[in-house]
């Protein structure tokens, strides 16, 4: 295990790639280890460097975005995916984020931030832009066919693993969930553990995005089905 946060650039314009290694090389613990620049080359650079999270561009000519993210997220033991671009569509948040993106920021985020969502991502923490939560509640708002999955899907978790998952929605860290629950750390870890299964997901933003596409649901039920 190392100290460093070990990242990988993908984005297709030179200087974006040149001003993030800049940027983000050193700060903080973040160690930059190699770059690609369409995400069909970022396997051959994770295979030569490893990678503790990938801060990925979505609009790339051959491999786009999405799904480069797919892969990296297929791949064994893989890293974190922090999709950083200038586009925000509900498409391309969902998209992004069912891929398997830890998180969602765009380009014009203050360099502190992308510095701080690159640690979270790297610690398994969910990393959603506050533009970027209002554009999954409106994605999730509009989604009918997808409302009745998630709410079957958290049908499956135990009460308290319900509440659990509700604090991740709201971008709640383990120990925020477990001040707010009355609950251990470790506990409220074991929890997460279990929602993941459950839902069948492989990140805390994933589990995010079932609670909201669940909220966003017209039953009256719903409210109670989410445990709130």
């Amino acid at each position: 295990m190392t100290d460093r946060t070990r990242l990988v650039i993908v984005d297709d314009d030179a200087l974006v790639r040149s001003g993030l290694h800049l940027m983000l090389d050193g700060a903080h613990g973040i160690e930059v280890v190699g770059e690609a620049a369409d995400g069909g080359a970022v396997a051959a650079v994770l295979d030569a460097h490893p990678t503790d999270v990938v801060l990925m561009d979505l609009r790339m000519p051959g491999v786009d975005g999405i799904e480069a993210t797919r892969r990296v997220r297929a791949r064994t033991d893989p890293p974190a995916v922090v999709v950083l671009t200038t586009f925000d569509s509900d498409a391309e948040v969902v998209g992004a984020l069912h891929a398997g993106a830890s998180g969602y920021l765009l380009k014009d985020t203050a360099p502190e931030r992308i510095v701080a969502a690159v640690l979270a991502a790297a610690a398994g923490e969910p990393v959603l832009s506050p533009e970027i939560a209002r554009r999954l509640m409106s994605a999730a708002a509009s989604a009918g066919g997808t409302r009745e999955r998630a709410l079957a899907a958290l049908d499956r978790l135990t009460g308290r693993e319900r509440d659990v998952a509700v604090e991740i929605g709201r971008g709640a860290s383990n120990a925020e969930i477990a001040a707010r629950l009355y609950l251990s750390v470790p506990t409220v870890k074991a929890h997460v553990s279990n929602v993941l299964l459950k839902l069948g997901v492989e990140n805390r933003t994933q589990v995010a995005l079932v609670v909201h596409e669940a909220a966003g649901s017209p039953d009256p039920s719903a409210r109670d089905r989410l445990g709130r």
